[in-house]
């Protein structure tokens, strides 16, 4: 069992098809996920690109939204473990990304409410 990993948005890395793709080192799943994907964001994705270690973890493999993510890159800056433990909480980056991802704000408001 993996540990449960929460982005800096509220995003749960461990549900990410991508990540879990990665973590069992699995070329059937990579390749499902890009297809999926590919069709759902309207890009073309390959299964290659279907490797991603967290948004949390410093490591190359990242999905390459991630690595471009202005969320992601503030929570580093403010060395905050996600976007629940910072003062400004919550900006309007991340208001804006709630509005895309009502499971990623029920995640934060949770995690602050134990803080």
């Amino acid at each position: 069992m993996m540990d449960k990993m929460i982005a800096f948005c509220g995003l749960s890395c461990s549900k990410c098809p991508a990540f879990i793709a990665t973590r069992k080192d699995d070329d059937k799943g990579r390749e499902k996920v890009a297809k999926v994907w590919s069709k759902e964001y309207k890009c073309d994705i390959k299964p290659e690109d279907i490797n991603c270690d967290g948004c949390l973890e410093e490591s190359d493999r990242l999905f390459s939204h991630c690595k471009v993510c202005e969320i992601r890159k503030c929570g580093q800056e403010k060395e905050v473990k996600n976007c629940a433990y910072c003062d400004d909480y919550a900006c309007e980056n991340l208001i804006k990304f709630f509005n895309m991802a009502p499971e990623a704000k029920i995640a934060l408001a949770e995690i602050r409410k134990n803080l």
